[in-house]
């Protein structure tokens, strides 16, 4: 079924006296949400004995948990050793995942650089395919890797480099960030049209049940020329996208994600709204 939640802890996390991930899980539970993300953006420094103790909370309140990988993963550099370290901080992201009891890894897949964008896609579907046999080789391919879709004109990660990336196995499920899709369009998700657009070319390209339960990221976020510039809360009436076409689409479609809230500072309260929101809109 369809999950929502936070991406890490939100300002009033903190403002109630919470301070651990296990505490996460209930405060998430109580407010209706069914899942969370945790981000190992910095890098992958946590302990088994901390996953064990994050898993038995998560487990106990009945959330679903993911995680995202280091944010400076760049699958299209043209340094092979820094593209090895990028296949590490996967792969130890996903050790940690199963962990904490949860099955999705999100990640970056790749800035543009100096390079024409054609080779820096090119070397990431490459690198990709290697991972891809990281990931059989260590027994991981019972978790779902899902590279994201960017906001940055400069990074790799349009909804079609995404969808030709995930081409690759079925290990990869996009994580589409509607916030990011918006941004590096410059605003183009503003009805119900334009989300169908973007979903319906995955799952032509993808196939249906691939994308039933495919990771979906949403913000308001502002933008410039170059693309994404920060992300923002529901209360801004300046930048998009709006998430009422989408809820309406994602029923007519018959998907059920896993929707992660990025918004700033409000992640749970926005996920919660965002959730109200499905529940009470009808399929078009």
């Amino acid at each position: 079924m369809i999950k929502f939640g936070p991406s890490g802890n939100c300002e009033s996390f903190y403002a109630e006296g919470f301070e651990h991930t296990e505490d996460a899980a209930r405060f998430v539970r109580e407010r209706g949400l069914d899942c969370f993300e945790y981000s190992f953006g910095r890098g992958v420094h946590m302990t088994e004995k901390k996953a064990a103790s994050i898993r038995a909370a998560f487990e106990r309140e009945g959330v679903e948990i993911s995680v995202h990988a280091p944010y400076y993963i760049n699958f299209a550099n043209p340094d092979d050793e820094m593209a090895e370290k990028s296949y590490g901080y996967v792969l130890d992201s996903a050790r940690m995942v199963r962990a904490m009891g949860g099955r999705r890894v999100v990640f970056h897949p790749a800035a543009q650089g100096k390079d024409a964008r054609e080779i820096a896609v090119c070397r990431t579907m490459d690198r990709l395919k290697v991972l891809r046999d990281l990931i059989y080789a260590n027994g991981l391919d019972d978790l779902m890797f899902c590279p994201e879709t960017m906001g940055k004109i400069a990074q790799i990660g349009t909804v079609e480099e995404i969808a030709e990336f995930c081409s690759i196995d079925r290990v990869f499920t996009p994580c589409v960030d509607f916030g990011h899709v918006n941004a590096r369009e410059q605003g183009s998700l503003k009805t119900a049209a334009d989300y169908r657009a973007r979903l319906a070319y995955m799952i032509d390209r993808l196939g249906y049940e691939r994308m039933k339960h495919f990771h979906v990221h949403f913000s308001k976020i502002q933008y410039g020329p170059k693309g994404e510039l920060k992300h923002l809360t529901f209360e801004d009436s300046v930048y998009g996208p709006e998430f009422e076409p989408l809820a309406k689409v994602l029923k007519e479609l018959d998907l059920e994600p896993y929707i992660v809230s990025e918004s700033d500072g409000k992640q749970a309260e926005e996920a919660a709204e965002m959730k109200r929101i499905y529940l009470h809109c009808s399929a078009f």
